[in-house]
Parts: structure tokens; sequence; C-alpha cells
């Protein structure tokens, strides 16, 4: 039992094999309204550059590619079984030229200052590896005046905080407040920093912009 909570404990954070491919498939569907509701918070425009950091099975890059019909999604993971599944998922926009599925981290993203309109993160920011500097490297990847949006089920302090307390410490997962998460992105260099909830939900949804 230990084995298999361990086992299932290292699949959300980073899934792999087959049997990881299958859990990237139960979150595209277990995370879809909560996307949903958090991609409504924003204005994306017909024709961006959007990128979606920790892009899991590839339903969030799906969606941000109806959103912006003109545009161009890239998706990034450092999962190989959720960059095969996105690919998937993703396959007749990625023929068209539209998205693009890559391996990559948040850590050092493999594009240039400036590249996009809108980053997109959910239900990742957990387990980035250093959260302020990652945050600042997601501010340099936005042009100016590009938006981030962080959409997450969970955050300290919400309806759900006796289980999370418990589970999220187990996952040697990032457990912030919602004043946290403002100061997060305001520490990076974001600006017009907001977020944003649903009743009875643990669901957050941390807005930033890149100043002008």
């Amino acid at each position: 039992m230990i084995l298999l909570i361990a086992w299932v404990f290292r699949q959300v954070r980073k899934p792999s094999g087959p049997l990881g491919r299958r859990v990237v498939r139960a979150m595209n569907l277990g995370h879809s309204a909560m996307t949903d509701w958090g991609l409504q918070q924003v204005t994306v425009p017909e024709n961006a550059a959007i990128l979606d950091i920790g892009c899991g099975g590839g339903r969030t890059v799906r969606k941000l590619a109806a959103m912006a019909p003109v545009g161009k999604v890239v998706g990034v993971d450092y999962s190989a079984a959720s960059v095969a599944v996105s690919r998937e998922t993703n396959a007749e926009d990625i023929a068209a030229g539209r998205v693009q599925i890559e391996p990559g981290s948040v850590a050092a993203l493999p594009f240039p200052d400036g590249t996009f309109d809108v980053v997109t993160a959910v239900e990742t920011h957990y387990y980035w590896p250093d959260l302020p500097a990652n945050m600042r490297e997601v501010l340099r990847v936005l042009k100016t005046g590009g938006v981030f949006v962080l959409i997450a089920e969970t955050y300290r302090g919400g309806p759900l905080r006796l289980l999370y307390g418990v589970v999220m410490p187990l996952l040697r997962a990032a457990f912030l407040s919602d004043a946290e998460h403002r100061d997060l992105l305001t520490q990076a260099g974001f600006s017009e920093v907001t977020t944003k909830h649903v009743r009875g939900k643990n669901w957050i949804c941390a807005v930033g912009r890149r100043p002008t």
C-alpha cells in the first residue's frame, strides 16, 4: 500500500509510462470545468501567441486554440507521457500548424524574451522547483502588456483547507494562501495582480500583467 501511494504521488507530479498516460487523460477530464472558469477571467485575443506551461494532457491547449482561432498555442511539459498525450489530444491543430507541443521546463523556458501575449499554468505551479525564479521566467517570455493566468484547484485557507492541509505536504507541493499568490506575482514583477475564487470550491485564479 505504501508503494502504491508513493507511485500515485509520483504520477501526479510527473506522469510516466503507460499508466502515467492514463493519469494525464484523467486529469484532462477532472480539471476541465475549473479550467473553463479560469480562462473566462481573461480576454484572449483571437490572434494571440499563447504558452501553456505544464500542458499535461493538452485539454487546456485545445481550449486556448479555440479561443485564438488565428493565433498560435505552444504547450510545454517536463513529462514525456504528458507531451505524448497532449500531442494526441491536439493532433489536428498540430497538423494545421496552430499548435506546438514540446518538452520543456519552467526553470528555463526555451523561448526568447517577449514571445507570448498570454501564458497559462493550470494545476502545475505547486510542483515548480523555485517559484520566485520560475515566475520571473514566465514574466521574461511575456510581451509587454501580456497576461499570465494561474489556475489551480487549491489554496491555503480555502473551503477544503483541512483536507489539502494534509494532502499537499504529502505531495511535496507548494500550498500558498490567496495573499501569498498575489505576493508571488507582484514580487516577480507583475502588475495589476488579482485573484478570484468560486464560492464553495477551493479554486483560485491569479492573474498578472507584464508592465508596459
